[in-house]
């Protein structure tokens, strides 16, 4: 499996950009019909992006460029029954593919191209049929559709996008690997009670289709408690199963794996201000693995161009297994450097970062960020050295609600490369990776 065979965590990480955002089932759609009780959208979104990589982390020498793209497709619908509540549905196809040498972590390899459907999935919610549960106080929905638990540190979505570059092609999912192109669950099962404030929460079933996953299938269950200052949180996940014929050692120790984490995110109470934090830990095999993660930002509202500041320490165990995590609020969530997440590592496991973001709106509709990460590995014996630093600079320029157009400069520099412990082929020296991405949402 080329370079996944050295860091079997590999495996668990797809690529993050601040366009995913759109291609959860509440992006920008086209009304088709609309009454008082129902609504029908088509969904449409394109992304397209150019990529290079003067430096590989897949044994190769040289660097790689690259293209990717899909098109997502479908329609949504909904329709009201009195007090009897909401019934709603969404059926998405997504046709996607990679061009040119492929990744620079050999993933894809360029011959890539697939259309499969992603989300596909029907649910009911109640209105104010119960109105001490708020309203939609239950909410139940099934089949293919994206899940996110907290803010995604454990599970966001199924978003990993291999190609045919591991394991002789056999978890190709049709390329479009940094973009993403896929995010949705294969089957599911999800009874949400409670709604949006107070106490509230959720028992869910969930179950990959993803190779590279090793087709996991698992139960989840969250507790919640959201008011003025913010949200505090209980999550539970149960590992029930895993597929042997795609899974690593590392992997088969999800079957019968417990995960506990505690999370609390909001303002407390000061405005223009952010905090989070979420500790977890999982109870396997090989033994107890814990992550954790505490951060805050704050926003200068009143100052020519908005500033907004963000500092975040994370730590994740040797053996932390980062399972489903993935893009959340934007670049540097959980996809924690663009060179670093996707194709050098470290993968949010055996590591401590730092991570400091500034962005600025110069203008309407358009962001300038500044996104700074410090990797240090925790225990190195028997293990990639993967220490190093990487600074990201960004633009997001909204040109109209249906053209999206984001840059990106990544200069990342390993302490270690592959000759010397680390990964990065072609010496120590800084990675020059860049990147554009063209968004068409409607």
């Amino acid at each position: 499996m080329g370079h996944t065979s050295r860091n079997c965590s590999r495996a668990l990480f797809a690529a993050s950009m601040s366009l995913a955002a759109l291609t959860a089932p509440s992006a920008d759609a086209y009304e088709l019909y609309s009454d008082a009780d129902t609504h029908v959208n088509a969904n449409f979104l394109a992304v397209y992006g150019l990529f290079n990589s003067r430096k590989n982390y897949d044994g190769t020498i040289g660097g790689s460029s690259w293209r990717e793209g899909f098109i997502k497709y479908g329609l949504s619908a909904d329709h009201t029954f009195g007090e009897l509540g909401t019934v709603y549905g969404t059926a998405n196809l997504v046709s996607s593919g990679t061009w040119g040498d492929g990744d620079a972590a050999g993933l894809t390899d360029g011959s890539e191209r697939t259309t499969k459907f992603d989300e596909a999935f029907a649910g009911w919610k109640s209105g104010d049929l119960f109105p001490v549960l708020g309203k939609d106080g239950v909410d139940v929905s099934f089949g293919r559709q994206i899940i996110q638990l907290g803010n995604g540190f454990i599970i966001n979505d199924d978003g990993l996008n291999f190609g045919k570059g591991p394991a002789d092609g056999s978890l190709n999912r049709g390329g479009a690997y940094y973009l993403a192109a896929r995010h949705a669950f294969d089957q599911t099962a999800v009874l949400r009670l409670g709604g949006k404030d107070g106490l509230h929460g959720s028992v869910m079933w969930l179950k990959s289709d993803n190779r590279a996953q090793a087709n996991t299938e698992m139960a989840a269950g969250t507790l919640d408690y959201t008011a003025a200052p913010g949200t505090l949180g209980l999550t539970y996940i149960h590992g029930i199963d895993v597929d042997d014929r795609y899974a690593s050692d590392f992997q088969k120790q999800r079957a019968g794996m417990n995960i506990y984490s505690l999370r609390g995110s909001g303002d407390a109470g000061i405005k223009n201000a952010h905090f989070g934090f979420e500790y977890a830990w999982q109870d396997k095999d090989a033994g107890a693995e814990k992550a954790w993660y505490a951060e805050a930002d704050y926003t200068f509202a009143d100052t020519p161009w908005a500033p907004d500041i963000t500092y975040r320490y994370s730590r994740y165990s040797e053996g932390w297994d980062s399972m489903f995590n993935g893009y959340s609020t934007g670049y540097g969530t959980w996809f924690q450097g663009e060179v670093a997440a996707n194709y050098a590592g470290p993968f949010n496991s055996n590591t401590g970062i730092h991570h400091l973001a500034l962005k600025v709106h110069p203008l309407e509709g358009v962001t300038v960020g500044a996104l700074l990460f410090d990797y240090s590995t925790l225990h190195k014996q028997g293990n990639l050295n993967l220490d190093g630093q990487e600074t990201d600079l960004f633009v997001e320029w909204a040109v109209n609600e249906h053209l999206i157009i984001t840059p990106l400069l990544g200069l990342y520099k390993p302490k270690q490369d592959e000759a010397s412990g680390g990964n990065q082929v072609g010496g120590n020296g800084t990675n020059v990776y860049s990147q554009l991405t063209v968004a068409v949402p409607f």
